[in-house]
């Protein structure tokens, strides 16, 4: 049973720093592209960062520059480092993977930046 499991979200002011880790089990973590989404109230979830198998990262431009996806495949964790946060970064953040032709999300982590 594939689970993802995020951590790390929290409160902090516009200019500061968070973590976020998403813990995955149940799939061969090395084998796998990882995915940070988020979601803002009212609006639809987007795609903010991704890192292949191999370690390359692709962002969106909102967050290009500010945020560095990594992984750790001994750990089977992915992490989003977000720094210089914005209001507009305030979202639920969602780890995702694709494995077996199935998508699986996270219960999620609450980001809330204040200005």
């Amino acid at each position: 049973q594939v689970q993802l499991v995020e951590s790390g979200g929290g409160l902090v002011q516009a200019g500061g720093s968070l973590r976020l880790s998403c813990a995955a089990s149940g799939i061969i973590f090395r084998d796998n592209a990882m995915d940070w989404y988020r979601q803002a109230p009212g609006k639809q979830r987007e795609w903010v960062a991704g890192i292949t198998k191999g370690g390359s990262a692709n962002y969106a431009d909102s967050v290009k520059g500010r945020f560095t996806i990594s992984r750790d495949n001994a750990k089977n964790t992915v992490y989003l480092q977000m720094n210089s946060l914005k209001p507009e970064d305030t979202a639920v953040y969602y780890c995702n993977v694709v494995s077996m032709a199935r998508n699986y999300w996270g219960q999620g982590t609450q980001v809330t930046v204040s200005s």
